[in-house]
């Protein structure tokens, strides 16, 4: 009889816990930035409303269209699909805006200086976002006070740079400058909410849990 020798078991290697940092800031501060220039331009803070936007462009293309899209893959990462879809449809709407203005895309050119006919196509396009950040809106009510402001803010600002498209009424251009300004600290402050943490911070930002 033949005795079989007891093989020691091997315990499995330990799985190593993957830590992901909350990429939400990075996004945040991305599209509050962008906003907050572009919002300064529509109220004429020093510049013409209806003059060159380049460095608003150069703005929106690199921090708000492709660190938020980055953001958003981030968010796919941990988890978050309302994050994931938030940021990175909102980075590709500056990448988007962006490329409107630039000069070599033509897209302008095509339109053979027919102003009234850009504006209202320009409209056009604001209204798509405005109904898309409604539908945020509704998505976020579960989450935070502040965040909720933010979205209520975007879609004001959307709805009255389409109506100031439309219309091309100085005020209502300074309108949603001003929604944009109030919506953009809103964005820094969510930011800095999700930056100071226990972990990092003598103090946290009030958010507003909503239940």
């Amino acid at each position: 009889m033949v005795t079989e020798i007891p093989v020691p078991l091997t315990p499995p290697p330990p799985v190593a816990h993957v830590v992901t940092a909350n990429p939400a800031p990075l996004g945040l501060f991305a599209f509050g930035m962008s906003l907050f220039v572009l919002s300064l331009h529509l109220i004429g803070a020093g510049v013409s409303p209806d003059g060159p936007e380049d460095i608003v462009i150069s703005l929106a293309v690199f921090y708000g269209g492709i660190c938020q899209v980055l953001t958003g893959m981030w968010e796919f990462r941990t988890g978050n699909t309302f994050g994931a879809t938030t940021f990175t449809s909102y980075g590709a709407y500056w990448i988007s805006y962006g490329f409107i203005y630039l000069p070599s895309s033509n897209i302008i050119n095509d339109y053979g200086g027919q102003v009234d006919a850009f504006d209202h196509s320009l409209g056009l396009y604001m209204v798509g976002w405005a109904l898309f950040t409604g539908l945020m809106l509704v998505a976020a009510h579960r989450s935070c006070l502040t965040l909720v402001a933010q979205f209520f803010m975007l879609f004001l600002t959307y709805v009255l740079t389409a109506a100031y498209k439309f219309n091309g009424s100085s005020a209502t251009s300074m309108a949603s400058g001003v929604c944009g300004l109030i919506t953009a600290v809103l964005a820094f402050y969510n930011a800095m909410a999700g930056m100071l943490t226990p972990d990092n911070s003598f103090f946290i930002l009030p958010i507003g849990r909503l239940p």
